[in-house]
């Protein structure tokens, strides 16, 4: 993918004595007190702003945090406990200013961060007015928000339009490398593990990964309603009974590309969904009608972890069973673990993926781990993020 990047452009000098608008993602939660509960993505944006201190520029910071109401600021919707935060890791204190729109007083050398972008009038609906007097503030804008990459506002679109040069973070820049690497260069077999409650949520994912991966794992109430396609009884689980014939195609479509979608040939049961519910491993044929399936069995777990060690590419989004409960859980570990262990590149994003691999502790082995939720789901689907399509556009002058 042709996009300009802000390391190049540090790198060769273009940055020093530039106005720098960095649109970061410090959406970061906080408890009843204002206090940050998990400053991941405050750290995550540190290395774009110390490149481009270091590069000599007047560096200007923004992110929207939480859903604050267009024109009517709140005290809540403050980026003030991120100013003190990002002041902590950078040593040195980060100025916050509000009602930046119509201009900003800061020179090369130094950082400020303005005010919660969600809160003008305009921003979400991506109004060219707004976008313009951003773009006027500086010489140089960088995307480095993955997190925002698949919303088209004017702090991540607009801006990128009328700025005298736009380009991308090292944050976006990596997602984009990883990206590439495991979709549109993937080495091969492709192994893509989908996993969530519903396959509503993840249907047009599941149809656009079919025709590109050599192996489609599904699993939690996905894997069920899989189940149910392939004739097998599921009890009381949780499946969709109206989406078979979507199961059932994208089952054929990888059949026809010689590839395949592994139906548990055992799984763990419950009577109830609940922590200490006593659990049952039984063969995939076993199931009763007050059965609950919450988890992949033994068999199935080892299987599919054999398959992914010779995997060349692992793609991986959600857990195959309850994880949160340790007695359906081992499904998801053994999955974890495999991936860990693999020599594949993998790359993994979501919620509850990330969650595994926090509990698990395999951050240090996954290739990369994608920090956008729904801007990873929407890459999996096969969707071209508006970030990457603007910077795209203006790379290419």
């Amino acid at each position: 993918m042709n996009v300009l990047r802000f390391t190049d452009l540090c790198d060769q000098g273009k940055a020093r004595g530039q106005r720098v608008f960095i649109r970061a993602d410090l959406n970061v939660p906080q408890d009843d007190a204002g206090n940050i509960t998990e400053d991941t993505r405050v750290r995550a944006s540190v290395p774009c702003i110390e490149l481009a201190l270091k590069a000599g520029a007047a560096v200007m910071v923004t992110s929207h945090l939480g859903r604050p109401t267009e024109g009517a600021f709140k005290p809540e919707d403050s980026l003030a406990p991120v100013a003190k935060r990002l002041g902590e890791l950078l040593g040195r204190e980060v100025p916050l200013v509000a009602n930046w729109v119509d201009g900003v007083q800061v020179e090369p050398g130094q950082v400020v961060l303005l005010e919660n972008c969600r809160v003008n009038k305009g921003e979400k609906k991506n109004d060219a007015e707004l976008a313009k007097k951003m773009a006027a503030l500086c010489d140089i804008f960088v995307h480095d928000a993955f997190g925002t990459a698949h919303r088209a506002e004017a702090s991540t679109y607009g801006i990128a339009q009328y700025a005298k040069v736009a380009c991308a973070g090292p944050l976006l820049a990596a997602e984009i490398d990883a990206i590439s690497k495991a979709l549109a260069n993937p080495k091969r077999p492709l192994a893509a593990i989908v996993a969530g409650s519903k396959v509503s949520t993840k249907l047009t994912i599941l149809k656009s990964l079919s025709r590109n991966v050599d192996q489609l794992i599904v699993g939690g109430g996905i894997a069920n309603t899989f189940m149910l396609a392939a004739g097998l009884k599921i009890g009381k689980s949780l499946a969709e009974a109206d989406l078979l014939e979507e199961a059932k195609a994208v089952i054929e479509a990888m059949k026809a590309r010689g590839a395949e979608v592994p139906i548990p040939t055992d799984v763990v049961t419950a009577k109830t969904f609940a922590a200490d519910a006593p659990a049952t491993v039984k063969a995939a044929t076993d199931v009763d009608d007050d059965d609950l399936i919450l988890d992949i069995g033994p068999q199935t777990a080892a299987r599919l972890a054999e398959q992914l060690k010779s995997a060349g590419t692992i793609v991986w989004n959600g857990p195959v069973g309850v994880f949160e409960f340790d007695a359906f859980a081992h499904g998801t570990e053994t999955i974890a673990r495999a991936i860990a262990d693999s020599s594949a590149f993998s790359i993994a994003g979501g919620g509850d993926t990330l969650a595994a691999i926090a509990k698990y502790g395999i951050e240090k082995d996954v290739s990369y781990i994608s920090t956008g939720g729904g801007a990873f789901l929407e890459v999996l689907e096969g969707k071209t993020l508006p970030a990457f399509e603007i910077l795209q556009k203006r790379a290419a002058g």
